[in-house]
């Protein structure tokens, strides 16, 4: 099979993802084996790629929002046949008996393994995944709109419930990339109004196309309190000002897996009058599950770009310079 490999962590403007010919994956007991169709890619690739997330295995072949068709089953497996159109997310695997498990709260399990990360994932043109942590797909969205839910959506929407945004509600979103062009479509299926921070004139663009209420380039430029707020932007020195910009008992979330460090704060200003903040860590199945149903009775439309998987590297710094609006998708064949 051809795959992108990822040999060393490098600068993404190095073009570090090498295309390679490799043996086709093999699945294991309880393990299904996609060809896969597309690959949605995400800012958690650029810090694999770029050696912000520590212990990653290499070589790795990067990718977790894939989309595929089941056309291997590894012994025991019956929940999935031969054919069926799945995903692919980034949590792939936790110990199930754990506390957290135990709890409905798998995302914490101290034993969780991630796709395209601690295994390999789908920008390439086959890859496996345990039967139960693979999605079936609503036929409402085509592959490429799909792709984009996988982490992104499911990110956006665990990002969501944890904010605690009222029915009717005022949400402000920072940064507008893939998880937030799909949470303003659930928030505002709502009936909520949505506020848009961000510094790319292109995303301010499709943020105002999308019905935002107010967009604009600086955090301290919110015209109003909102009741919730959820940081997207990997950057520490936006949580004063989102914090300042909510209303009395509101809530932050913190939906990045990685995030600069976050300036020292007055207690009274930011803190005070129950303002809470809560971060987001990956996601469980049932966000997954819930997304997907969610999204489907919409419909969320995801934006999206394109690339042939020999263009990774250059999808994904087009990614990082903020030159994609929406979610860039590397499409097979």
């Amino acid at each position: 099979m051809k795959a992108m490999v990822l040999e060393e962590k490098a600068a993404i403007e190095t073009a570090p993802l090498q295309l390679r010919e490799l043996p086709d994956p093999q699945p294991a007991a309880g393990e299904v084996r996609l060809r896969v169709r597309c690959c949605a890619i995400c800012r958690t690739d650029l810090h694999v790629i770029e050696g912000d997330l520590t212990r990653a295995k290499l070589p790795i072949i990067p990718g977790h929002q894939v989309v595929g068709d089941v056309d291997a089953l590894g012994a025991g497996c019956t929940r999935l046949a031969v054919g069926q159109r799945v995903g692919v997310a980034w949590l792939r695997r936790t110990c199930g008996c754990c506390a957290y498990c135990r709890a409905g709260r798998e995302n914490l399990c101290e034993e969780a393994r991630f796709t395209g990360y601690h295994a390999d994932g789908g920008y390439a043109e086959y890859a496996v995944v345990p039967e139960s942590f693979a999605y079936a797909l609503p036929e409402t969205f085509a592959d490429v709109e799909a792709a984009p839910l996988l982490c992104a959506g499911i990110i956006g929407y665990a990002a969501l419930r944890r904010s605690n945004l009222p029915a009717g509600g005022k949400l402000a979103l920072y940064g507008f990339g893939s998880s937030a062009h799909v949470v303003i479509q659930i928030a505002q299926h709502r009936g909520c109004e949505t506020y848009v921070v961000t510094r790319g004139a292109g995303h301010r663009e499709l943020a105002r196309r999308m019905g935002a209420a107010w967009v604009g380039e600086r955090a301290e430029d919110l015209p109003e309190k909102v009741d919730s707020a959820i940081i997207f932007a990997p950057a520490g020195t936006l949580v004063p000002p989102a914090l300042a910009a909510l209303k009395k008992g509101g809530t932050l979330a913190l939906a990045g897996i990685y995030m600069t460090p976050i300036p020292e704060m007055d207690y009274e200003r930011y803190v005070f009058y129950e303002r809470d903040i809560h971060s987001v860590t990956c996601n469980t199945r049932a966000d997954g599950r819930d997304l997907l149903a969610a999204g489907a009775a919409i419909p969320i439309r995801p934006h999206t770009t394109t690339y042939d998987l020999a263009d990774a590297n250059r999808a994904l710094q087009d990614l990082k310079a903020d030159r994609i609006n929406g979610t860039g998708v590397l499409v097979m064949g």
